[in-house]
């Protein structure tokens, strides 16, 4: 497994619309291990395709918590089926953002049909925070950001901020380290973490 760097934007992959995966191949496999090594030594929650310059309909999320065992979710060419008109509010940020946070309203529940491994047909209901990492990752599939879920003046400023750093240091990519242990901070507080 390869930890693979992470694109930054205003980097034009992220903006860009996937293919649709097809071959259910070794290659496939590898590149889904390497999403997950990647997104777990971020430390991230969600991570797709396009995050790593691969423009595959594919993304794979972990929402457990720190402590708890991980359970791994690839959703290969997932499509939102249904969401709910509830909605729910919570901070999101993202691993192609680095450092920006910001509440997001989405969809409290969704339905979402995808491919597993295989290539065998799934269907998941999702609610909470997984429903809201689902969403942002599929998102990202479609060239959607989440700041472009929040108010144009703040969307305006965080990008100028990447555009400035594009010109003064060149594309931005990250790669990131093997993960540690998590240190507790003692505070108590739980954000989603980035996607």
């Amino acid at each position: 497994m390869t930890i693979r760097p992470i694109l930054v934007i205003p980097d034009e992959k992220l903006r860009q619309q996937t293919e649709l995966v097809t071959a259910f191949d070794a290659e496939l496999q590898t590149l889904i291990e390497d999403m997950f090594e990647t997104m777990y030594a971020a430390p991230g929650i969600g991570l797709a395709a396009p995050q790593i310059g691969v423009m595959k309909r594919l993304c794979v999320v972990d929402v457990s918590k720190r402590d708890d065992e991980e359970v791994p979710m690839a959703l290969i060419n997932p499509q939102i089926t249904w969401s709910s008109e509830e909605t729910s509010l919570y901070e999101e940020g993202c691993l192609s953002i680095p450092d920006y946070y910001e509440e997001v309203e989405r969809p409290a529940k969704i339905r979402v049909s995808y491919q597993d491994r295989a290539g065998k047909a799934q269907e998941i209901e999702a609610d909470g925070v997984l429903a809201t990492c689902i969403q942002h990752e599929i998102d990202h599939l479609d060239g959607v950001l989440f700041i472009d879920h929040i108010s144009k003046l703040k969307r305006d400023m965080v990008w100028k901020k990447y555009v400035k750093l594009l010109k003064r240091d060149g594309p931005q990519t990250y790669t990131p380290k093997p993960k540690m242990p998590p240190a507790d901070d003692g505070d108590g507080v739980e954000n989603l973490g980035e996607l």
